[in-house]
């Protein structure tokens, strides 16, 4: 009888931390930016555009959970292109990233957009996914 773990033991789970370290830290550093850019925003804005900035801001961790998901499979891609990406490496990225984002939580980095949470993480999936469609199909 074949053992069902023996997929996620065949994982390559030690190049996968790295990439989801490499795109969270990147992800960390463009949000940094842009709550920078957010605060100038903000302070020169009138009370006509206020309203649409709260509707942009509910839609915001949804785009970044996207971007961190989609910068992940770039840089597996990019960086590790030895390794043979199907359906099971995409799904194990997740819990990488997600693994990721929870250890950032405890170190003194300021978080705008990337954190955890579940906008974060049904972004990072659909980013995932659709970045990475073209190696659904592999077996």
């Amino acid at each position: 009888m074949r053992n069902p773990f023996w997929r996620l033991k065949s994982l390559p789970w030690a190049s996968l931390l790295q990439v989801a370290g490499l795109a969270v830290l990147l992800a960390t550093a463009a949000d940094l930016l842009l709550a920078q850019a957010f605060g100038i925003l903000i302070q020169g804005l009138a009370g006509p555009l206020l309203p649409f900035l709260r509707l942009v801001m509910l839609v915001l961790p949804l785009g970044a959970g996207f971007g961190i998901g989609a910068l992940g499979i770039v840089i597996l891609e990019r960086l590790f292109a030895n390794l043979y990406i199907d359906t099971g490496t995409l799904w194990a990225l997740v819990p990488c990233i997600v693994l990721v984002l929870f250890l950032k939580e405890f170190l003194p980095i300021p978080s705008f957009l990337v954190s955890v949470g579940y906008p974060q993480l049904v972004g990072t999936i659909v980013g995932i996914f659709v970045i990475g469609k073209r190696h659904w199909r592999r077996w």
